[in-house]
């Protein structure tokens, strides 16, 4: 699974309204006497921080962990990878999106697909953690 880095994000915002209940996937009554003060994305995700960037994945094998082909990544440069994050990283100059498995002074790479291999890093490996994947959204449109 690989990704593309997207540039950086353009100036201004737009701020949606948020609803303070839940929706529910069945037959849902939203009502405007539940609307609170609007809210930004970009803010809710620390899309303006420096240390935050945004990848599109490309590939399945994070579908586990649900993680798409297509889906828009955002990524923390900040966050100190530990074991079990979902990570961006280079691995001998290959990017890659993974699980970080720690296992005892061994790591290994992830994949949250049975139909592909973990990536066991060996000792002339390169391995660079780009940062942590804080959260993705998907596009459920055509």
């Amino acid at each position: 699974m690989g990704f593309s880095l997207l540039g950086p994000l353009a100036e201004g915002s737009i701020r949606l309204p948020l609803c303070t209940f839940k929706i529910p996937a069945g037959f849902p009554s939203p009502a405007t006497d539940h609307m609170e003060q609007p809210i930004s994305l970009d803010e809710v995700l620390s899309l303006r921080a420096p240390h935050v960037y945004l990848v599109t994945i490309d590939g399945d094998s994070m579908q586990g962990v649900g993680i798409f082909s297509g889906d828009l990544a955002v990524v923390d440069r900040s966050i100190e990878a530990a074991d079990g994050d979902v990570v961006v990283a280079l691995l001998n100059n290959e990017p890659i999106c993974k699980r970080l498995c720690i296992r005892g002074k061994r790591v290994v790479l992830c994949s949250e697909n049975p139909k592909y291999p973990d990536h066991h890093v060996l000792e002339g490996d390169d391995l660079s953690i780009w940062g942590v994947i804080t959260y993705s959204v998907r596009s459920h449109g055509h």
